[in-house]
């Protein structure tokens, strides 16, 4: 994709808080609980990046009607039980530093709920750095990764095309997304995807946030105007 890159789009869980394996633990002990025998690995594949509308789907496919909801009210309770170990993915504030510095422009767009957000962002000490910049599946009716809807929500939102997009994610789904949205991605390695999960077109992959900067840098950042060549009324 030509041009220079004007916004990044992260991701939250996996990319900004290190929350992957509390949210596939938390998985793993409720369908223990309701009757779908899951390992961590299988959590992974199945859920990650993914609304929890599209879980509550899934889940009632393979339990039957009703018990989505049952389903979200224990996976919260169990993730939300997690957090007090919850801690900022390695390097992201740093990198978050260096983004900042460089004049441009970035928001949050999760598969999480705003709820879940204010905590997770939260207990890290990254909500402020966001706050008025967050966007959720919620907010484009659960319409969630792999579909494009969240990530031009927030597109549209900050004032950007999506050709001046990048978008950081750590998931399958999120990756597709992106390119749906046509966005360039760039799909963090290090923590439970496997790279191939996320190898494809209009994609950079990368296992250590403290490149990002310099990958961005690279692909060309001006920070400076908006879609439509004004400056940036949320930044």
């Amino acid at each position: 994709m030509p041009g220079a890159i004007e916004l990044v789009i992260f991701d939250c869980d996996g990319v900004l808080v290190d929350s992957e394996r509390i949210a596939a633990a938390a998985q793993v002990t409720v369908g223990a609980e309701l009757g779908w025998p899951l390992t961590e690995a299988d959590a992974v594949e199945l859920f990650m990046g993914k609304s929890q509308e599209s879980v509550g789907a899934m889940v009632v496919e393979r339990l039957g009607p009703g018990t989505d909801e049952t389903w979200r009210t224990r996976y919260y309770e169990e993730f939300f039980a997690g957090l007090d170990r919850l801690e900022a993915v390695p390097g992201v504030v740093g990198a978050l530093d260096a983004i900042a510095a460089a004049g441009l422009p970035t928001c949050v767009a999760s598969s999480g709920g705003h709820e879940r957000m204010r905590r997770t962002l939260g207990r890290t000490g990254l909500y402020d750095r966001f706050a008025g910049r967050i966007y959720s599946a919620t907010d484009v009716g659960g319409r969630g990764k792999p579909a494009p809807d969240l990530f031009l929500h927030a597109a549209r939102e900050m004032g950007y095309a999506p050709r001046a997009c990048a978008v950081v994610e750590d998931s399958r789904y999120g990756v597709q997304a992106a390119r749906a949205a046509g966005m360039r991605a760039y799909g963090f390695t290090g923590g439970l995807s496997p790279a191939d999960w996320l190898a494809g077109p209009d994609t950079v992959l990368f296992d250590d946030m403290r490149k990002l900067p310099d990958l961005l840098e690279t692909a060309g950042t001006t920070g400076t105007t908006g879609a439509a060549g004004t400056a940036s009324t949320r930044e």
